[in-house]
């Protein structure tokens, strides 16, 4: 199959595969979970055969990557706090919030430098670093060389090995996996730490 996907994709203008690995890496982190990695990895197997060349896919790539997460850090941005913690955003819980506001000032530039690392909850460190009012030129900065960093690890991937995709899907697959798993626990671990902190309050 993913020699079918790669096949079709040599057919393409150079165009074409910019565009589509310029308007990937932002739709997945707006609208997850597209499988960008993958496809900016199919472009790295494009800089083997001379379809397109590594610069121009690094900067495209890298501008999708930072668009998104910019879209999403604005609309954080926009959020009103207040409302949130009386509960009018259905979508944030008043302990995710907390959560994210305790971590944010912790490791906020952090999880900023290292967003485009953690596949799944890229869109959710975009908008929280909004919400939580990080700095736009720290963030700026930060976040790009994330993208950057990040894009040229997967159109490495695609540049060595190229004739094998289905490795490519596995080391991505299981990354992200591990990835996951880590942050679900940490999370669990923050928002029981977050409860029973409340109770303590309280008494």
């Amino acid at each position: 199959m993913f020699e079918e996907i790669l096949n079709s994709m040599t057919t393409f203008s150079p165009l074409i595969i910019y565009s589509v690995l310029l308007v990937m890496p932002f739709v997945e982190n707006v609208f997850p979970p597209a499988p960008s990695d993958f496809i900016v990895a199919l472009g790295g197997t494009l800089i083997v055969s001379g379809t397109i060349n590594f610069i121009p896919a690094l900067i495209i790539t890298s501008i999708g990557s930072e668009a998104g997460f910019l879209f999403l850090y604005y609309l954080g941005t926009q959020t009103d706090k207040k409302l949130v913690r009386k509960g009018k955003v259905k979508f944030i819980s008043v302990a995710a919030l907390n959560t994210a506001e305790e971590w944010f000032q912790k490791y906020g530039m952090m999880m900023v430098l290292f967003n485009r690392f953690i596949p799944g909850i890229r869109s959710v460190i975009s908008f929280f670093t909004g919400l939580s009012e990080i700095e736009f030129k720290k963030t700026l900065i930060l976040s790009t060389v994330s993208a950057i960093l990040w894009n040229i690890i997967l159109l490495g991937l695609g540049y060595i090995f190229a004739r094998n995709l289905n490795k490519i899907d596995y080391i991505l697959s299981t990354y992200s996996a591990v990835v996951l798993s880590i942050v679900v626990i940490l999370i669990v671990l923050a928002i029981l730490k977050y409860i029973l902190n409340k109770k303590k309050g309280k008494k």
